[in-house]
């Protein structure tokens, strides 16, 4: 039981990204491109699309979810990132794992005010902190009759270029958001059963339209300064 109600946070991940807090404003200078250091800007809708496993622990125990996806939309400068639609499941889209079934949904979207930075110190060897505002998520386990627990904040989570050699997973060459041991918070509407805090780990792979509003992210993203 204690596994499984850590899957609540694992879609936190995304976009995730994540370190709880507010989110920082985004520096001028901060462009995302189509797909190359020297492409034009890029503004209009994304997707973030789970690489391998989400997984999530805390001192009661841990689980993961195998398949998420989210999209919404990014300003050219970093600005103005949101999130309309998110989903979180296991493996053909069931519940994800752990000693018992849970049912992950979005909460409260869209989550607005997020943004990307571009980070000229290369810090740990990103890129950009992709930051995602206002997230919200519950999961309702199956068990008991069903326990709720809620996970919500602010969230920062690392971007890496496609052609970056730190990017999480050197087998994807899409822009990638990573979030590495990341602390999330239970909200009200949680069952006192749920844990205070959990930790996540995860990675997205991030694209563009090519063409806008056709809904086919094919186009490859990168940020500069």
């Amino acid at each position: 039981m204690a596994r499984i109600r850590q899957t609540a946070i694992v879609g936190t991940a995304a976009l995730a990204v994540l370190a709880a807090g507010v989110a920082p404003a985004y520096a001028a200078g901060t462009t995302i491109r189509k797909g190359s250091a020297t492409a034009a800007a890029y503004s209009g809708n994304v997707q973030a699309s789970l690489l391998g496993t989400a997984t999530v622990s805390s001192s009661l125990g841990g689980g993961s979810c195998s398949q998420s996806t989210m999209t919404g939309a990014i300003s050219s400068d970093g600005s103005g990132l949101n999130v309309s639609s998110a989903t979180f499941t296991g493996d053909g889209g069931g519940p994800c794992s752990g000693s018992t079934s849970s049912t992950i949904t979005a909460q409260s979207l869209p989550w607005t005010g997020g943004n990307v930075t571009y980070d000229p110190n290369h810090t740990g060897g990103r890129d950009a902190t992709v930051t995602i505002a206002n997230f919200k998520v519950k999961a309702v386990v199956n068990i008991f009759g069903g326990i709720t627990c809620v996970f919500g904040g602010n969230l920062t989570a690392n971007g890496y270029n496609g052609d970056n050699a730190s990017r999480p997973v050197t087998s994807s060459g899409d822009a990638q958001v990573g979030v590495q041991n990341a602390t999330v918070n239970k909200q009200s509407g949680s069952s006192f059963l749920c844990p205070s805090t959990a930790t996540v780990t995860a990675t997205y792979a991030l694209r563009g339209e090519s063409v806008a509003g056709s809904g086919t992210y094919d186009q490859a993203l990168y940020v500069t300064s």
